[in-house]
């Protein structure tokens, strides 16, 4: 494993609850444009890698498929087995997957990506375990970040807090330009056929402390840049929060954050 992973591993140990309570909603409004680009439907196999909380496995259980799931995370993977009846999540990372060539006839990674130290590799192990002819789907967060993604770290920014030493950024010859471009290129480095990418922008409604939740409780890198500074940071943090959040408050008080995703697609 590379450092990046080695550090997704810490970041994510014990986060499946506080992710199901927080984030999880949001990263679900890509979930059915995900399937429908791996042309998932009744009797697809297909594997959800990277399953967290149960979103896509759950969806794609709707649609009659065939559905396997898995996640580096055991906590990850137990969350899967108790919200999707008939899923068993193997705990597995990318780009390491234990599936023979060929085995299935789709794979999707939501915001997957996001979270492996080499992205290339992985998307060459999606190709891999998914047969001639199979869809390879995934989602990223396009960087950089529409207003609402970058809130939060707006306000540690504010605070004066910083990223906590031992949490790296990926290696520069592992990292692609979150973009349309970046991520079609990235897929047909890997072998992809014919691959495309969208991007999607919508608006996510939550009230201010559901949102802060998330990363108060630890969840992804901001959640480890706004505990690095203590009590004390994290009570400047959550001040200058409270002050940028009015841009974004409705007269009923929750929030409409602006978001921007992209969806990749290609043909094994």
């Amino acid at each position: 494993m590379t450092s990046f992973d080695h550090a997704e591993r810490r970041i994510w140990s014990g986060k499946a609850e506080p992710y199901a309570d927080t984030y999880a909603r949001l990263c679900a409004h890509l979930v059915p444009a995900l399937l429908d680009a791996a042309e998932v439907g009744p009797g697809t196999r297909v594997l959800d890698v990277g399953c967290g909380t149960g979103t896509v496995s759950a969806a794609a259980v709707a649609r009659g498929a065939s559905v396997y799931a898995a996640d580096a995370d055991p906590g990850m993977a137990a969350a899967t087995r108790r919200a999707v009846p008939g899923v068993t999540p193997h705990v597995a990372r990318l780009p390491e997957l234990p599936y023979p060539d060929d085995t299935f006839d789709a794979a999707v990674g939501n915001f997957v990506l996001n979270h492996v130290g080499r992205p290339l590799a992985a998307l060459a192990e999606l190709r891999r375990i998914t047969r001639p002819g199979g869809r390879v789907a995934v989602t990223v967060w396009r960087s950089p970040g529409a207003p609402g993604q970058t809130l939060i770290g707006r306000a540690a920014q504010a605070a004066g807090l910083t990223r906590p030493t031992w949490l790296p950024a990926l290696a520069p010859q592992d990292d692609f330009p979150r973009t349309p471009e970046g991520l079609a290129a990235l897929l047909d480095t890997a072998g992809l056929l014919g691959a495309e990418c969208s991007e999607t922008a919508w608006e996510h409604r939550c009230d201010p402390d559901t949102w802060w939740a998330g990363a108060e409780r630890g969840i992804g890198a901001i959640g480890q840049v706004l505990n690095s500074g203590g009590a004390e940071g994290m009570a400047a943090a959550r001040r200058a929060y409270d002050d940028l959040c009015t841009e974004f408050r409705t007269r009923e008080g929750l929030l409409v954050l602006p978001h921007v995703a992209l969806l990749a697609a290609g043909t094994v």
